[in-house]
C-alpha cells in the first residue's frame, strides 16, 4: 500500500501549520522581551531620577530635584502600564507555545504514519522479491531434475538399444539356433 497523495498533502499542511505557529510564538516572545527590556529601562530611569534628587540635595538646584521627581513618577507610571501587559503577553506566549507543541505533535504523527507505511511497503516489496527469487530457484532446481531424469532415461535407452540386437541380427541368431 503506497503512501497516498492525501497523506502527503496532510503532512505538508501540518508542516505549514507548525511553521505558522512557530512564527507566531517567535513574534510573541520577541514582544515579551521588548516589554521586559522596557520595564528594565524604566527601572534605570527611576534610578536616574533618584540620583538627580540626591545630587540636587547636595547642590541645592531645584530644577534638578523637580526633574528627578518627574523621572521617578514617569518611570512608575510606565511600569504600572508595562507590568500587566507583560503578564498578558506571558499568557499569550504560553498559549502559543502549547499550540506550537500540539502542531509539532500532529506533524510528527503524520510523518510517523508515512514512515510506517513506507517501511511496510519496503518489507512487502522485499518479501515479494525474495519470493520471486525462491520461485525462480525452485523452478531451476525442478528443471535441472527433469533434465537429469531425461538424460538418465536417454542414457538408459541408449544402453538398452546398444545391447538389443538389431532385427537382422535376430534373424541370423535364430537361423544359427535352428541349425
Amino acid at each position: 500500500m503506497a503512501v497516498s497523495r492525501a497523506l502527503r498533502r496532510l503532512l505538508r499542511i501540518r508542516d505549514l501549520e507548525e511553521e505558522q505557529c512557530r512564527l507566531a510564538l517567535e513574534s510573541a516572545v520577541s514582544e515579551l522581551h521588548g516589554l521586559e527590556q522596557a520595564l528594565a529601562s524604566m527601572g534605570e530611569r527611576n534610578r536616574q531620577g533618584r540620583r538627580l534628587i540626591e545630587s540636587s540635595a547636595r547642590s541645592g538646584e531645584l530644577p534638578d530635584r523637580l526633574s528627578g521627581i518627574e523621572e521617578i513618577h514617569t518611570a512608575a507610571r510606565y511600569a504600572a502600564v508595562l507590568v500587566p501587559r507583560i503578564a498578558e503577553v506571558q499568557l499569550e506566549v504560553a498559549a502559543l507555545r502549547q499550540a506550537f507543541i500540539m502542531k509539532r505533535v500532529e506533524r510528527r504523527q503524520a510523518e510517523t504514519l508515512i514512515q510506517e507505511t513506507e517501511a511496510k511497503d519496503a518489507i512487502e516489496t522485499g518479501r515479494r522479491d525474495q519470493q520471486g527469487l525462491d520461485d525462480w530457484y525452485r523452478n531451476r532446481m525442478h528443471r535441472e531434475e527433469q533434465m537429469a531424469k531425461s538424460a538418465e532415461i536417454a542414457h538408459a535407452n541408449s544402453e538398452e538399444n546398444s545391447h538389443r540386437p538389431l532385427p537382422a541380427e535376430l534373424e541370423r541368431d535364430s537361423a544359427e539356433t535352428q541349425d
